[in-house]
């Protein structure tokens, strides 16, 4: 990064915390930052224990990880649907595409935490992970699709002409050169993941957020709890979007 790149990031700083500085000082806003550190942990007589906000956090981890698992394997499927030569599968990958994309996240949501929910009796962990899942599935299904359109006629000319089946062929051929193209924009997937996993506090999941909001009411610690949230998102999401560089840059080497 240049010094002049540095100076600009400094001055954008200083600028922003001029604002809040400024805006918190009309408002007559007290800040108790040393009061936050124990959301975080706290000492009981067997020493330090993760307190509400480390416990949100795992919470957010849990849901997330086992809503990208999920929605993988559905945008896997969706968009070996839409490469089918069936129609009824094309039909089926597109119905669902369009449906997800059209509708917000929020709704989508709530459709299957109290409509779907009390039907299907699945409980609201499921059900978040459920409208996650099918959520970012219909985005990652694209990524999936574009990656395996990507690789060349030749080389499933060449499987077909050593006599394997379609299976064989996306197993062994196609979908290990297309994971190398796909696997940096299904990382920035898993990054949109982790955001929209804050909707899932409006249906009163313990999460990071929701342990925020619950702080909040308790403590009036507005700015504090919400700025340290935003700065834990920041942080997990930066972290990952190195790792995207990293494994873009090596993919570029290996190719």
């Amino acid at each position: 990064m240049k010094l002049v790149d540095i100076t600009k990031f400094v001055l954008l700083m200083g600028v922003i915390i001029w604002f809040l500085a400024r805006g918190t000082d009309r408002l007559g806003y007290n800040w108790q930052w040393y009061r936050v550190l124990q959301y975080f942990f706290y000492l009981k007589e067997d020493g330090y224990v993760a307190g509400p906000l480390i416990m949100g956090l795992m919470v957010t981890f849990k849901i997330t990880g086992v809503s990208l698992l999920l929605s993988f394997s559905f945008g896997l499927i969706a968009a070996l649907f839409r490469l089918s030569n069936s129609f009824m599968a094309r039909a089926l990958a597109r119905g669902y595409i369009e449906l997800i994309r059209n509708t917000p996240l929020l709704v989508q949501l709530f459709f299957i935490y109290f409509v779907l929910g009390p039907v299907l009796d699945i409980d609201r962990f499921t059900a978040a992970v459920l409208a996650l899942s099918l959520f970012e599935g219909a985005y990652a299904s694209e990524i999936f699709r574009a990656g395996i359109v990507s690789i060349s006629k030749g080389q499933w000319e060449a499987a077909f002409s050593l006599g394997l089946g379609r299976y064989l062929t996306y197993r062994h051929i196609i979908l290990p050169q297309a994971i190398r193209w796909i696997l940096p924009p299904l990382t920035g997937q898993a990054i949109s993941l982790i955001k929209d996993s804050a909707l899932v506090s409006t249906i009163a999941i313990y999460d990071l957020t929701m342990r925020g909001q619950a702080i909040v009411a308790e403590t009036f610690l507005t700015f504090e709890i919400w700025f340290t949230i935003a700065v834990v998102y920041l942080l997990i999401t930066s972290f990952l979007s190195l790792m995207v560089n990293f494994m873009g840059n090596r993919l570029k080497l290996n190719h």
